[in-house]
């Protein structure tokens, strides 16, 4: 499992409001202790924080606001001793407008890097010179006085685009790759993938089509078809060379793939073993929680990735720092804590890695933020039908009644986004003292997890059954050395009795950490579940 850390909401060491480094390296224990096997890191290099760090400015160094080289340094050097792996976040598709490489770009034509972003001549009448449209609103392109064209940004203005159909291009992105692998990083998660390469002809994108898959239309961003500004086959070329440098190492790679329908993309992005070990789309980020939805993600891809030559791994999710956190968003802000552990259980199930995110094992719920209170540049964009990001990026409370919840003694300065009073309850030292809080369960059920080669490398097969139980079997991979797994949750707020005629024989297992009011039962072919029940059975032999 890896657990993501948002460092400006982690833990704040200095006292200036934003969390930094060594406030991760002073937490590092804590993650430790979950049970999870690796931390990923969102950026912390030097940026203009325009978006929060996912606007760089300078690959090879770290940002002041979240310390220095040397405390990345001592980073890698703790986590390494609490064996925990440590990922980086690698944004790649653009850079900051205040990076070197586009200053000069964007000085001349004729410079050494005039081609190392994406530019282009306005059409006659002085227009874009296509329809693309930028996720966080309006057209994706900006124009340049100095250049006198337009350059092309899928996300801010202040995000432009790197040109990779130049190889000088790709070659600086690798060494800026390997200067971090040099550092000790054991992998990277790769953000936004599939925007690396665009159409070299700028085609303008098609419309989609009415009943397509699309995500809510506040953004007309969701109604092209974007089969010329992201997708391309190009891509593939290039994560092949991004994996010949990580083998180098030895080091892993995860990458994100945002797309409405992202399971041909994912797929394309793991097959063999010459591109990305893994991926992740934003399927079980969306409001659908039925196990209808989820069921169909996880069958898709092993069907798509069982054919002959395609292979692929995924790394399911559901929270990160662009989605409402999961409890609010499937099941409202009284949401109870058992379902933290029923969804931990569901992801840690099924085949596939999972990366999980910071403060959801404390069953926070999304904060409610004012719009005075809002950063976030799609949030203020967009407002009030979508508010943003921040209401899953504020600071996570360590101390029920410290000021700032503990995230930062800088006690006469107000950190980065408010800490919520929703949250002080379940803080970590609440947490810690309460046993039935799911923080403890999380710390029981995965090194458990571990023990069954069923759950880390099984095949899986779901059985029907009515909403909202999922059913599933684990597959071990050698039956005489270890069981194969029946797997029954019931993902709904109701008690169940159920009759599963073709779930195989089991016999029920102790889950660590599993308070009784959550333990199902089973009698021949029929399962008592109570509220977000759980059940776990050996496959008899």
């Amino acid at each position: 499992m890896l657990y993501q850390v948002y460092p400006r909401s982690f833990a704040d060491h200095n006292g200036d409001g934003v969390g930094d480094l060594p406030g991760i390296i002073e937490r590092l224990p804590y993650i430790a202790g979950l049970g999870v096997d690796a931390v990923w890191i969102s950026p912390f290099f030097k940026s203009p924080m325009k978006d929060f760090g996912y606007d760089v400015e300078d690959y090879r160094d770290v940002d002041p606001l979240f310390g220095t080289l040397a405390d990345f340094d001592r980073l890698i050097e703790r986590a390494h001793a609490l064996n925990l792996k440590v990922m980086i976040d690698q944004v790649v598709s653009h850079t900051a407008d205040t990076h070197a490489w586009f200053q000069e770009s964007r000085a001349s034509r004729d410079n050494p890097r005039a081609d190392w972003y994406v530019w282009a001549d306005a059409q006659p009448d002085g227009s874009p010179p296509n329809n693309w449209l930028s996720v966080f609103g309006g057209s994706s392109w900006q124009w340049d006085t100095r250049r006198r064209q337009y350059y092309l940004h899928n996300f801010l203005a202040a995000q432009p685009d790197l040109n990779f159909h130049n190889p000088a291009v790709r070659a600086a992105v690798l060494s800026d790759i390997r200067f971090w692998l040099d550092r000790g990083v054991d992998g990277f998660r790769f953000d936004t993938t599939n925007y690396y390469f665009h159409d070299a002809s700028l085609r303008s994108n098609d419309p989609l089509p009415p009943d397509a898959n699309r995500a809510p239309a506040h953004n007309p961003y969701d109604l092209q078809a974007h089969v010329h500004d992201k997708n391309r086959p190009e891509n593939v070329l290039f994560l092949e060379e991004v994996r010949t440098l990580l083998d180098e190492y030895g080091a892993a790679s995860v990458g994100e793939v945002g797309d409405a329908d992202a399971l041909a993309t994912m797929l394309a992005y793991t097959a063999g073993d010459r591109r990305l070990h893994m991926t992740y789309s934003f399927s079980m980020l969306s409001p659908d929680a039925s196990v209808a939805h989820l069921r169909r993600q996880v069958e898709q891809f092993e069907a798509a990735a069982a054919e002959p030559g395609q292979g692929g791994w995924a790394c399911w999710t559901i929270g990160n720092h662009d989605a409402e956190r999961v409890l609010t968003r499937w099941k409202g802000t009284d949401a109870p804590e058992s379902f933290v552990r029923v969804m931990l259980t569901m992801l840690v199930s099924l085949r596939g890695s999972v990366c999980w995110y910071q403060g959801d094992e404390l069953a926070l719920v999304q904060a409610d933020l004012p719009f005075e209170a809002l950063v976030d540049p799609p949030g203020i964009a967009f407002w009030p039908e979508y508010k943003g990001r921040d209401g899953c990026r504020t600071p996570i409370p360590w101390e029920a009644d410290a000021p700032h919840a503990g995230f930062s003694g800088g006690l006469d300065v107000k950190p980065w986004l408010p800490v919520v009073d929703a949250h002080r309850p379940r803080a970590v030292d609440a947490s810690e003292a309460d046993p039935r809080a799911p923080l403890h369960y999380m710390r029981a059920l995965l090194p458990w997890r571990r023990s069954f080669p069923a759950l880390v490398k099984g095949g899986i097969r779901f059985l029907d059954a009515p909403e909202p139980v999922m059913a599933l079997v684990r597959e071990a991979p050698l039956r005489k050395l270890s069981p194969s797994l029946l797997i029954v949750l019931n993902l709904g707020t109701e008690p169940l009795r159920i009759s599963l005629d073709d779930a195989p024989a089991s016999v029920a297992m102790h889950v660590p950490g599993l308070p009784d009011a959550q333990r199902a039962r089973r009698a021949g072919a029929h399962f008592s579940l109570p509220p977000h029940g759980i059940y776990f059975g050996a496959l008899e032999a």
